[in-house]
């Protein structure tokens, strides 16, 4: 007889968030103790934390956490770097070792700001240079791959399980008011350091449990844009799109949501309508943008997390809160195991957008 662990689990991968409102600085221990209360949903093929508020000695630089095959892709990318950036510090990732995690690359992080003379000559905001820097490195440099780009985080990722990569990362070690934490069990990709959860672009990390099946259609809208997805990954489409629509196109969240898992037609021509144009204009604005299949996502960024399900609900997601701590993860038991006495606890609905930024943020 097949027991749990042994079989397939078309649900399977975990989620799970912790944010602090009051900005308040945590160890990343409690987020590696609340994603090993779920270890059965991943299978140990990926795994991985993003982790906010870690850097304040550098947050005016970008974090560029990179993995590398060899010397030789470390030599050709950091030579592309000091063309492009002003290096201000580079060091080895800290790890541990575990033996649990196995075949690691070389994991090097850069402190970096465009520079000035490359910047002017590119014409863009430094924003979009580095987004076009990091494509280039990752599409064109064999055997590098920039896999977190964002300042004051960083992602931290790995083929194994998420609480034997958070003790190889040293994750206790950092300190931050935001951790998403992520454990996998892939069905369509092999699992690789680099296609672990979280992905990154900037400072926007997504974490997904589900399987897109508009994947191909929202992977050809996107390119079509200037995104390279080479990973053959829902996740990494979902990253995308929420950076397209955010920082290219000034959607709000509340808005990215309503396009990403849009309300359904005919609720739509039941709303008043003030409300219907508005979502009218969302849907066949940003058609090819929406996602469809099972999926519930958390997705960190500067100043706050989000967290949504689709619209169906077809994947388990719960939140809880405690004072200025929130929480959200696939199963309430991975929220109770550091908050057993919460203020409130509720699983939101299809299509719901859950969202939680610093005190004084923007809404």
């Amino acid at each position: 007889m097949l027991r749990e662990g042994d079989a397939r689990i078309p649900s399977g991968c975990a989620i799970s968030g912790i944010f602090s409102k009051a900005g308040k600085r945590m160890s990343g221990e409690a987020i590696i103790k609340s994603i090993a209360v779920m270890h059965e949903r991943s299978n140990g093929l990926g795994g991985g934390f993003a982790a906010y508020g870690i850097y304040p000695a550098y947050k005016e630089l970008y974090a560029l956490h990179i993995f590398y095959d060899n010397t030789g892709a470390k030599k050709e990318c950091e030579e592309f770097l000091e063309r492009h950036f002003d290096i201000v510090n580079l060091s080895k990732i800290p790890t541990r070792k575990v033996k649990e995690v196995t075949d690691e690359p070389l994991i090097w992080r850069y402190f970096v700001a465009p520079l000035p003379t490359k910047l002017a000559e590119s014409q863009l905001d430094e924003r979009e240079f580095t987004v076009q820097c990091v494509f280039r490195i990752n599409t064109r440099i064999t055997g590098a791959y920039v896999f977190s780009s964002g300042k004051d985080m960083g992602v931290f990722k790995a083929v194994g399980y998420p609480e034997d990569i958070g003790r190889f990362y040293r994750l206790e070690e950092y300190e931050g008011y935001c951790f998403t934490a992520h454990g996998r069990y892939p069905t369509n990709t092999p699992g690789w350091w680099g296609g672990a959860h979280p992905f990154a672009l900037l400072d926007y990390s997504v974490i997904h449990n589900g399987e897109i099946s508009s994947y191909d259609a929202n992977r050809r809208a996107i390119e079509m844009h200037g995104y390279k997805c080479s990973l053959q990954t829902d996740t990494e489409v979902i990253t995308y799109i929420i950076d397209y629509l955010h920082r290219k196109h000034g959607l709000t969240y509340k808005e990215i949501a309503s396009v990403i898992a849009a309300p359904f037609w005919q609720t739509i021509g039941r709303m008043e309508p003030a409300e219907r144009a508005e979502h009218e204009y969302l849907r066949i604005m940003f058609a090819a943008q929406l996602i469809t299949g099972p999926f519930s996502i958390i997705v960190g960024f500067a100043g706050g997390l989000l967290a949504l399900n689709d619209r169906l609900k077809l994947r388990s997601m719960v939140v809880g809160e405690k004072g200025d701590m929130c929480y959200v993860a696939s199963e309430e038991a991975a929220i109770r195991v550091i908050e057993p006495d919460l203020d409130a606890v509720w699983a939101p609905s299809g299509g719901q957008l859950v969202m939680f930024r610093l005190h004084g943020g923007d809404e």
